[in-house]
């Protein structure tokens, strides 16, 4: 396996652009002509995204494509989903995702169908709710990121499992997991910071279409390795995208920086 612009790690296909903003860029146009092809074929398509700083260079890049004639689609036949929020947190609370996503994409497009994920509601309610919006139908794209420990949504490496029954659980925050979210400016101290979050399992990834997968920044570079590079397994949940059929990731210099050694 050779460092490129483009390779293969296993499934996975891994691409390198020079920045943030053409990570985003890139990652957008893929992800709009992926829809717009889609649409073409089916009535309406199921997305789920990412809410994240990680996600930011992305979700303004797929605003501009989306209004580009050769890549235009119709924001109105999505149904949108997010993948995790913390543990009795409200929609209005500044650092819950739901409000990172209305943010960064839902208030600059009207989708089809919005579905939250109720955070505040008892654990078992919410993730039963969840479960049952997410299996009525296949989901066509997941844009999501990876976290410094190797995450996938808030599947930490301690409750990782690839075969999880559940589609939505409770589950409590990896050290690593809280020094991030402090490290990415959402929280100004790790006290601060969420013991317990609600999280998609890794299923829903496995199962899904398609993957665009943004990971920009430094702080990344290790993860990203591992993800490439570590044996398949939940030491570091991200490998499970090498087995996916439909995955891209896409890097900036600095998160692809340790694949050279």
């Amino acid at each position: 396996m050779k460092l490129g612009r483009k390779f293969l790690a296993d499934h996975l296909v891994v691409e390198t652009h020079r920045d943030r903003a053409a990570l985003g860029q890139a990652a957008a146009h893929g992800v709009a002509q992926y829809l717009r092809a889609l649409l073409a074929d089916q009535d309406g398509a199921r997305v789920i995204f990412a809410c994240a700083p990680s996600q930011n260079e992305f979700l303004a890049a797929l605003l501009q494509t989306s209004r580009q004639p050769a890549t235009a689609f119709a924001w109105q036949r999505l149904t949108v989903f997010h993948m995790d929020d913390y543990a009795g947190f409200t929609a209005k609370h500044p650092q819950s995702f739901r409000a990172y996503l209305h943010e960064h994409l839902l208030r600059h497009v009207e989708v089809g169908e919005f579905h939250p994920l109720e955070a505040e509601l008892p654990p078992a309610v919410a993730c039963e709710r969840y479960s049952a919006l997410l299996s009525a139908a296949p989901i066509d794209l997941i844009c999501l990121g990876i976290g410094e420990n190797g995450h996938l949504a808030f599947n930490d490496p301690p409750v990782a499992d690839f075969h999880d029954p559940a589609l939505v659980k409770l589950i409590p925050l990896d050290p690593a997991c809280r020094t991030q979210q402090v490290h990415d400016g959402c929280f100004d101290r790790i006290e601060e910071v969420p013991l317990h979050a609600l999280t998609l399992t890794l299923p829903v990834f496995r199962q899904a279409r398609k993957l665009s997968v943004q990971v920009p920044g430094l702080r990344k570079a290790a993860a990203v390795r591992s993800t490439v590079r570590d044996p398949i397994g939940t030491a570091c949940p991200a490998t499970l995208l090498r087995t996916h059929p439909d995955a891209v990731l896409h890097l900036d210099e600095a998160s692809a920086s340790l694949l050279h050694s």
